[in-house]
């Protein structure tokens, strides 16, 4: 698994809802590209979701079966994903939030049920490795256990039947990509982000090591 700093543009949930459909669904185009072009899971749904957009919950708020403890792991999750760095990380940008707010509403229930048990796979995980609960234990401790589930989900999806229900992982890794990139912090400072319409810039100089565009509607 690579961190923010790794990958070029990774980002995620939007606070309120200022970010478009249009973005959203380029974001998933990204994200399915980030992921090696592999469809996401709750595709349709996320489509549609991406049309509709609901906004972001209430801090605090329970998200369907997901508690704020629920919502607070996630965040804690995508943030060892996305941390801040030069820019604010994750769990800044509420993806826990988001996160369980796609399961809620785009996953199918058997999906719905593999990501809430892999929480609990995860957090005994971090136990077993590190002798602590996973929210408790420090961040290289975090970083190390999500890389090595990261490279347990790539061996599992390279060889799972198409049938079978995707890794927990791999579900929570697109989750916290999506809803970081197509969060305003996500577009406006881990990316750079013009408002449209705007004028047509046919040649831009190129700055190395600047970040990439955003895009928009």
């Amino acid at each position: 698994m690579r961190t923010r700093d790794e990958h070029t543009p990774v980002s995620a949930r939007p606070e309120p809802d200022r970010d478009s459909a249009i973005d959203r669904r380029e974001a998933l185009r990204r994200v399915s590209a980030i992921l090696g072009g592999v469809a996401l899971v709750g595709g349709n749904a996320l489509w549609a979701a991406c049309r509709d957009g609901r906004g972001t919950p209430e801090p605090g708020a329970t998200i369907g079966a997901f508690t704020p403890a629920d919502v607070a792991f996630l965040d804690e999750v995508a943030d060892t994903m996305l941390p801040e760095t030069a820019t604010p990380g994750a769990r800044a940008a509420h993806v826990g939030a988001f996160m369980a707010l796609m399961v809620t509403d785009c996953y199918e229930p058997r999906d719905q049920d593999v990501f809430r048990a892999g929480m609990r796979r995860l957090d005994d995980a971090s136990r077993s490795a590190h002798g602590v609960p996973f929210m408790a234990a420090p961040a290289p401790a975090r970083l190390a256990l999500l890389e090595s589930i990261d490279r347990g989900q790539k061996a599992y999806m390279d060889a799972k039947p198409t049938s079978a229900p995707s890794h927990y992982f791999r579900m929570m890794k697109e989750l916290a990509f999506l809803g970081y990139f197509t969060s305003e912090i996500g577009c406006t400072r881990a990316q750079r982000y013009v408002e449209s319409p705007g004028r047509y810039d046919p040649c831009v100089p190129y700055v190395a090591g600047t970040p990439a565009w955003a895009r928009h509607g």
